[in-house]
């Protein structure tokens, strides 16, 4: 019975595969008599009909270039492209429009339809490099961090309404506010999107030379003169450039000395009694080496707007020098160094002759300043692929701040050296350094608010364009604070593109030190400060995103933005105490940036929302000091061989008041200002009138106030300008 059964089943298989084998002839005859067919069809080349429209209508005459073919599209913006079937890369240019590139499958006997979309340049095309700010030394509409440029022409524009510092300059950004500080003496710092000032990070040609914490001076002691572009990365960047960049980070980009001589000098004079002279020289030294120098003077006298015996302009005398020096030898390899000076004298306080009401004597406020600082970066290629970066930076400051009869004595140090290496390969770009950093402050009088800190760190940052519309930037930092431990810093940033529209997205976390040198002790002085716990180190988070829509000339964005810090250090000005703050400070809000650009014509509007809140007892409040509403726009017309004339309007809403007699809340105000410039050869004649409306906070209330404060100031916070209608005019000589 199993022999038969076994039997059955070879019988049932022989015939299985019989029948198989039939079919299996059946079907290579049908393939011997039609393959060739098919084949030929499957190899049939296919048809590509490219359109190329802008927001405007179809582009003639564009370059469409697929594979070794290049034709010109028709004057409807039409190309046919015949090519075999696959993947085929069809790149699409055309004079001022973006270049574009697409990647389309070719299908074998058919035509397909293609439609690109280019974006227009601006009038004005300006390929804007950012080296310093991200590392990476790519250009700005690529970065997938989203980075804010002011160009030479526009840093004109502001440094012949104020020649001595860039106050004018950084305030006038959208999403920065240069807040005083000090009436008494000027003082001010600059908020990125609400956050405190100590938050921010200044830097020039991306070395810390005004110091780990420049203070509220720093900013009115540079000149902007010899600045070419200024870069602004707004929100967390310390996973670039560890504790001191939790706000974000202003980075004074210098100007590059051309193949020629150049020579520029400036003389301002202003109703206020502000008086300027700058100089500048750029020289090429030979065919490698080349130098500039910048040499400036200022003076302002001490000024009683408003006839009440009290300065509401501090008195000032300054002096600066600056030499660089630059070689390149046009194959990757570079070196710059610069050493710099500062010398100020700035007085504030009654008016020679005057005395407080309250005490019947006089009160005199002075602060001198002595800075030296020096740096250096060098780059060269290794290998012929990778790109090593060193650089190091050293500056020591001097005060001797006198409150009244009081005197605070102090020197601050900074160093700092970094050693970095760039590369490419396929999509990627990355870099991959070490940096330590030593910031020092020696107070003479205050000994007990020293320190020394110590923060060596490691940093990696990878930018990988995935396709043509995506590219992802992320980077992380570890550092080791010597007081506070350890710390990691991360980003995350994406770019999206696609025809004119343009989108980017942020997340990131830091940290900062915190120390006894803040925005009210920088006006109030130590002495009165108490500290009842030590301090521990505030993190932070912050996160963003933006959309663009280029249209023509003319180019809109609107962003996002929110931030978050832990454990934030602030100082109750009911007590005069400095300590972390149990409940978190926040930041939420919106900007709104719309530039128009056809020659002769430049109109820039902004508007910003901002909603700052941190910890009070009891309960949550706003952040004095930082309007809600603030909005602008800046029209500019230019001839290059003529001159140029602008229009600015500035409205800033209503801010919370701290410590203020007189009102918890400020007064909204409009200013108005009016710049024309005339070109006669080498001379450039300008006259600009700033807060034209007559802006003063003293219209509405008394600076001086009707008591000594708890912190030992005779003065309200500035909330408004003091020195009203100004009007300043001088001379531009080249030669």
């Amino acid at each position: 019975m199993r022999e038969r059964t076994i039997s059955s089943r070879a019988n049932t298989l022989g015939q299985f595969f019989r029948t198989t084998a039939r079919l299996a002839g059946l079907v290579l005859g049908v393939l011997a008599t039609s393959g060739g067919q098919a084949w030929a069809q499957q190899t049939a080349p296919g048809t590509l009909r490219i359109e190329v429209r802008s927001p405007t209508g179809p582009v003639p005459e564009a370059t469409v270039t697929a594979g070794t073919s290049t034709q010109l599209t028709n004057p409807l913006g039409i190309a046919l492209v015949t090519a075999p079937p696959g993947t085929l890369e069809i790149g699409i240019s055309k004079d001022r429009f973006v270049p574009a590139s697409v990647r389309v499958e070719v299908v074998s006997g058919t035509e397909r339809p293609v439609l690109v979309e280019l974006t227009p340049r601006p009038s004005v095309e300006e390929e804007v490099t950012v080296v310093a700010s991200t590392r990476t030394g790519r250009r700005l509409e690529d970065q997938p961090m989203r980075v804010e440029a002011l160009n030479r022409e526009e840093i004109e524009e502001k440094m012949l309404m104020t020649p001595g510092d860039i106050v004018m300059m950084l305030n006038e950004m959208g999403g920065l506010r240069v807040q005083a500080t000090s009436p008494s003496l000027g003082a001010a710092s600059v908020r990125i999107q609400g956050m405190r000032g100590r938050y921010t990070r200044f830097l020039s040609d991306g070395l810390p030379l005004y110091g780990e914490q420049p203070g509220g001076l720093g900013l009115l002691q540079i000149p902007p003169m010899d600045l070419g572009q200024v870069e602004v990365i707004k929100g967390v960047a310390s996973a670039l450039y560890g504790s001191g960049a939790m706000g974000g980070v202003v980075n004074l980009l210098s100007r590059r000395p051309g193949k020629a001589r150049d020579r520029e000098v400036l003389f301002n004079q202003s109703t206020r009694g502000a008086t300027d002279a700058v100089l500048w020289v750029s020289s090429p030294l030979s065919e490698t080496w080349s130098a500039t120098f910048l040499a400036s003077a200022h003076r302002q006298s001490q000024t009683d707007v408003n006839a009440d015996g009290w300065a509401d302009l501090p008195g000032y005398a300054r002096g600066v020098a600056r030499p660089r020096v630059f070689w390149d030898d046009g194959e990757g390899r570079s070196f710059f160094a610069t050493v710099g000076t500062t010398w100020e004298t700035r007085t504030g306080g009654t008016e020679p002759g005057s005395v407080l009401p309250v005490t019947g004597g006089e009160y005199r406020e002075a602060l001198d300043t002595r800075r030296i600082d020096a740096g250096a970066q060098g780059q060269t290629v290794l290998a012929g692929r990778y790109v090593l970066t060193a650089r190091a930076a050293l500056s020591r400051q001097w005060h001797t701040h006198d409150f009244g009869d009081v005197r605070e004595r102090d020197r601050h140090d900074t160093a700092f050296s970094e050693l970095a290496i760039r590369g490419a390969r396929g999509p990627h770009t990355w870099v991959a350094g070490l940096a330590i950093e030593r910031d020092a402050y020696r107070p003479t009088d205050l000994p007990q608010f020293g320190y020394s800190f110590t923060t060596p760190g490691v940093f990696l940052q990878d930018d990988l364009d995935i396709r043509r519309w995506l590219s992802v930037s992320v980077s992380g930092r570890v550092d080791h604070h010597s007081r506070d431990g350890w710390f990691v810093s991360p980003r995350i940033s994406a770019l999206l593109r696609s025809g004119p529209w343009t989108g980017r997205v942020s997340t990131g976390g830091g940290f900062f030190a915190p120390t006894a040198l803040t925005e009210e002790t920088e006006a109030a002085g130590l002495s009165r400060l108490s500290i009842p716990a030590p301090l521990r180190a505030e993190r932070g988070r912050s996160a963003s995103a933006d959309v663009t829509r280029a249209i023509g000339p003319a180019s809109v964005t609107l962003t996002v933005f929110t931030s978050r810090v832990t454990h934030a250090a602030s100082v109750d000005r009911a007590t005069f105490t400095l300590a972390n703050q149990g409940d978190p400070a926040t930041t939420t809000g919106t900007e709104v940036l719309a530039t128009f650009r056809r020659a002769p014509f430049a109109v820039t509007g902004t508007y910003t929302f901002v909603r700052a809140r941190e910890a009070s007892d009891p309960g949550r409040l706003d952040v004095a000091l930082t309007p809600r509403h603030s909005a602008g726009i800046v029209a500019m017309a230019e001839s290059e061989d003529v001159g140029r004339v602008g229009l600015e309007v500035y409205v800033t809403g209503r801010q919370r008041l701290d410590a203020n007699p007189y009102r918890s809340t400020s007064e909204p105000y409009v200013i108005v200002g009016l710049l024309a410039e005339r070109r006669f050869g080498r001379w450039k004649l300008f006259v600009n009138g700033e807060n034209l409306t007559g802006v003063r906070q003293t219209r509405w209330d008394p600076m001086l106030r009707p008591d000594r404060a708890i912190d030992g100031r005779w003065t309200v916070d500035a909330w408004a300008p003091l020195e009203g209608r100004v009007v300043n005019g001088g001379v531009r000589i080249g030669f």
